[in-house]
């Protein structure tokens, strides 16, 4: 077997440990989901009718994608304190003293929380179906909005490894995040961007989440997205390359390889 089968095999192995991790202890993993679909919820039923009104249209088709999005970096909370939890209760140590691929000790954590991420985002994708929300995407269009959601998922995963790195203890780590998860609210998730004061408005306009966002939203409802793919990818192109940049040194220094 060649070294990259090899790297391939314990990665396997990792994400199976990781997932049956998730499926015995899933409280973690709900908490992703909770979050938005509470918002989704409270401004479905609180706040839709008000402002609907504002933004002439369905207002749960406006708000089903942001809130898609809130579920990939509320999941950020988890991977972090799972991250964190793997280095300060001896696992990591426990692997190193076998045959295994460093890489792989991270790479299994990232595909199990990513594949964690989107079934919540499915699970909230339904939620939002049930009560109202209409996509108007073709076949090429949802295959588009899967692989947004998708990169979005692996970027906040990568990014949220390197912030349950960083903490010393998984209490903390579960602050870290937090960051991440307030940027939606101040994007165009509940309202647009153009209907903000001037300085906010031009803070949602050029952070992260308003062009994944606005991507995400005119894949699935057939809108105009312009250059929006563009800055979107280029954020998470950005974003992965920090995010997986720090994870390694971080665990190795942390790991003493």
């Amino acid at each position: 077997m060649t070294t990259a089968t090899y790297t391939i095999a314990d990665t396997r192995t990792l994400l199976h440990r990781n997932l049956t991790h998730a499926l015995r202890y899933p409280a973690m993993s709900m908490s992703a989901l909770l979050m938005p679909l509470i918002f989704l919820l409270l401004f479905k039923y609180a706040f839709g009718h008000a402002l609907g009104a504002g933004i002439g249209g369905s207002y749960i088709d406006y708000l089903a994608p942001g809130m898609l999005i809130m579920t990939g970096t509320s999941s950020m909370v988890g991977t972090a304190v799972s991250v964190c939890t793997d280095m300060t209760e001896g696992i990591v140590d426990r692997l190193r003293s076998m045959s295994i691929s460093r890489f792989a000790l991270l790479a299994g954590q990232a595909l199990g929380n990513v594949i964690q991420t989107l079934l919540a985002m499915a699970v909230l994708l339904g939620v939002a179906v049930a009560i109202g929300f209409r996509p108007h995407a073709d076949a090429p269009h949802w295959l588009g909005a899967i692989g947004v959601a998708a990169v979005t998922a692996w970027t906040m995963t990568w990014v949220a490894m390197a912030l349950g790195l960083t903490a010393k203890a998984p209490e903390g780590a579960s602050n870290l995040p937090m960051p991440f998860i307030l940027l939606p609210f101040l994007g165009s998730g509940f309202v647009p961007a153009t209907s903000m004061s001037p300085g906010l408005r031009q803070f949602a306009e050029y952070q992260p989440f308003t062009p994944i966002t606005e991507t995400l939203r005119g894949l699935l409802l057939g809108t105009p997205i312009g250059h929006q793919w563009i800055l979107a990818l280029g954020w998470c192109a950005a974003l992965t390359v920090v995010g997986y940049a720090g994870s390694r040194r971080l665990f190795d220094r942390r790991a003493g390889l």
